[in-house]
């Protein structure tokens, strides 16, 4: 399975595409989407739904994993990163990949194995499972990761469920 983890925002969107196989993950391309400050809110949406376009149309995946939006308290930044969200989320409805979203306690879980894990185990564990020689940054690469990894235990989980009736 081809999964492709989406960070979701306005300045800086993480993407990581993994293939897993149901033991082993491993990665296919990562990186970030950048949109400069200075430009307009429309033309910055527009580069971030292309780019995204791009990578699904590249790998082609099974699932589009991504962060549901959370914010503690500044509003106007939640605003934009929702409609960066926004376009990500039109991207891959669009180009019919199922989407499925993860809160970030559901993604720490799946990869720390403890929902309050911080940014720092998150990437140390990522780093390892992937086998990467360095941690991805910025930081958002390696939270689309773990998003798109977060998918593949969750598709499992649920797959031995349903082959279990449980």
């Amino acid at each position: 399975m081809i999964i492709l983890g989406i960070d979701p925002g306005i300045a800086i969107v993480g993407y990581g595409a993994v293939h897993y196989d149901g033991h082993t993950f491993t990665p296919l391309e990562y990186g970030a989407i950048t949109t400069p400050a200075g430009n307009k809110l429309t033309d910055r949406l527009r580069d971030i739904y292309e780019s995204v376009g791009i990578l699904i149309e590249k790998h082609k995946p099974d699932a589009f994993s991504i962060e549901e939006l959370f914010f503690n308290t500044n509003v106007t930044t939640a605003i934009s990163v929702a409609h960066g969200r926004g376009v990500c989320l039109l991207a891959a409805s669009i180009l019919n990949v199922p989407i499925f979203e993860y809160t970030p306690l559901q993604v720490k879980q799946a990869v720390c194995g403890y929902g309050r894990a911080d940014k720092k185990q998150v990437q140390r564990m990522v780093t390892s499972m992937l086998r990467l020689n360095a941690t991805p940054k910025p930081d958002d690469v390696a939270d689309a990761l773990a998003i798109a990894m977060c998918h593949g235990y969750s598709a499992k989980y649920q797959n031995f469920i349903q082959k279990d009736g449980i």
